[in-house]
């Protein structure tokens, strides 16, 4: 029985350090999240210059796609 008791308490250790893992890299991708969201204003101010380059240049497109693309930028994402 003790092996049996053994084998428990590891198996147990092992579910708790993956849980404790999977809670960290929630943590971490949480606190990314947060800290390469751009400000409303932010995303405003790029999506207007985006605008008028795009005006300026005679492109299609919307405001829509413009605010989008501004808050990519901004956020670091391709």
């Amino acid at each position: 029985m003790k092996a049996k008791s053994e084998s428990t308490a590891k198996r147990s250790k092992e579910v708790s350090a993956e849980t404790k893992k999977t809670t960290a890299a929630k943590a971490v991708k949480k606190a990314v999240k947060k800290a390469v969201s751009p400000r409303e204003d932010e995303i405003r101010a790029k999506a207007e210059e985006l605008y008028r380059e795009r005006i300026a240049k005679n492109l299609p497109g919307t405001q829509e796609n413009d605010w989008l693309r501004a808050e990519k930028i901004l956020r670091g994402i391709k």
